[in-house]
């Protein structure tokens, strides 16, 4: 796409969504790389009332304080206002025990919109492209979701829009060449140890080769799968208002009130799902149940817990003092644990070749463990030999030791092997399983923050 053509159809997508005009005051989220340096360019060549803001997020040395110097010189020269910041991301990630995806996004975010506040931005510009977005839905995909995660990238949350998701990365390589636009590359975009990245190398190359037209096909699949969604969203809204029914802080679904012509089932997960953010498999549990008349379980999302009374579902906000116990069979792929999500993998001992890992992977000598696990919060009282220590310590006094906040303290789960603490979740396991010279089989578990 040419410099005119892809300016034009810029406007054009910004006008049809209405993502913002030119009264806006916009925020521009400028890293440095190709995507972030043409919106700027295109930004500016419309004349539109912008301020960029950069973060050094300090992770990669040399690289991050260079895409720094870069971008700052790039909004000197183009007479733009530039909002630079160096965030202590390990050290938060240490502080919180969030893996290093969600701490970035926490702190740019949190940034963003006290900008917004303290500088009169109205809307926050993001360089998300076209393929970003088919990416994502294979990463969706390949994790298991309903509809809505299939749509790809959302163009518009809130004060957060993304003007070049009409725009594949090839359409934004292409300008920066014509106009000789100034970028970095990420080193880490080249490693595949990442999902995003086996995606972007492997999967899609692939299936450009097989047919030349995939990324344009697959824009359309995703306006369509949109489409399809916001059709859903609109009878859920009515159904919700006809089933859905609110007293003294509980809301009960009236199951029966939901008319068999529809999909039961799917109904549920969709009412679960976009209101109180309940996963697919949860609510796959929750609906076997429900069919089978089970009465005392819980199912948990991250704030709220579903029960079944007299077939209706009920939900409520978790309280503090609730555990929010759920059990784990050994044929589970994982389980959730307030804003997180365990991945249980099953291997054996030869398949596992690195063996100092981050303190969200736990590897588990499996014979040692006692089926069904239980997965809570901590209480009071609970202790565990951490590994690599002879003697018990209470799991408060660890927490306290590694100077864990309040808050982070009462969100903290363990995971328990009969009356033993296998694992403080995202912090240490228990010395008693660790793999040693006899251990055949490895339990293997990855905590991601949702």
């Amino acid at each position: 796409m040419q410099t005119e053509a892809l300016l034009k159809a810029f406007e054009k997508y910004v006008e049809r969504h209405e993502l913002f005009s030119h009264e806006d005051k916009i925020l521009l989220t400028v890293s440095g790389g190709v995507d972030s340096m043409v919106m700027l360019s295109i930004f500016v060549r419309l004349g539109y009332n912008v301020g960029v803001a950069h973060c050094n997020f300090g992770l990669r040395g040399e690289e991050s304080d260079a895409d720094t110097e870069m971008v700052e010189r790039e909004c000197e020269k183009l007479g733009i206002v530039c909002h630079s910041k160096r965030f202590d991301t390990k050290g938060e990630m240490a502080r919180t025990g969030d893996s290093m995806e969600m701490t970035a996004r926490r702190q740019r975010y949190e940034w963003f919109y006290e900008l917004c506040q303290s500088e009169g931005y109205t809307v926050i510009a993001v360089a998300h492209h076209a393929n970003d977005s088919i990416e994502t839905f294979f990463i969706n995909l390949l994790r298991g979701t309903g509809l809505r995660g299939l749509t790809g990238i959302n163009r518009q949350y809130g004060k957060v829009v993304r003007p070049l998701l009409y725009a594949t990365r090839k359409d934004i390589l292409e300008y920066a060449v014509h106009n000789n636009i100034p970028y970095r590359e990420d080193s880490s975009n080249r490693s595949t140890k990442y999902l995003r990245n086996k995606i972007r190398l492997g999967l899609l190359p692939m299936l450009q080769e097989i047919n030349p037209r995939f990324t344009p096909l697959m824009r359309g699949n995703l306006y369509r799968l949109s489409d399809a969604q916001r059709f859903i969203d609109v009878a859920i809204d009515r159904i919700r208002e006809a089933a859905v029914h609110s007293e003294n802080g509980v809301d009960t679904i009236e199951v029966s009130a939901i008319d068999a012509m529809y999909p039961r089932d799917f109904v549920i997960y969709e009412l679960l799902s976009s209101t109180y953010g309940f996963k697919g498999d949860v609510v796959e549990e929750l609906n076997k149940a429900l069919k089978r008349g089970i009465t005392d379980r819980r199912f948990y999302s991250r704030d709220y817990v579903a029960y079944l009374d007299r077939g209706n579902i009920m939900v409520t906000s978790i309280v503090e003092e609730d555990d929010c116990e759920v059990e784990v069979e050994r044929d589970d792929m994982r389980s959730y644990c307030g804003n997180s999500v365990l991945y249980y993998e099953h291997t054996d001992i030869d398949n596992v070749s690195e063996y100092q890992l981050p303190s969200d992977v736990a590897l588990i000598d499996e014979a040692k463990l006692q089926y069904p696990l239980h997965l809570r919060r901590w209480r009071e009282g609970d202790t565990f030999i951490p590994f690599g220590m002879a003697g018990r310590k209470k799991v408060g006094d660890y927490l306290t030791d590694h100077k864990v906040p309040i808050v982070e303290r009462k969100r903290q789960f363990v995971l328990v092997s009969g009356e033993d603490i296998v694992w403080v979740v995202g912090r240490r396991t228990d010395e008693r399983y660790r793999i040693g010279a006899n251990t055949e089989s490895i339990l293997k578990i990855t905590k991601y923050t949702i």
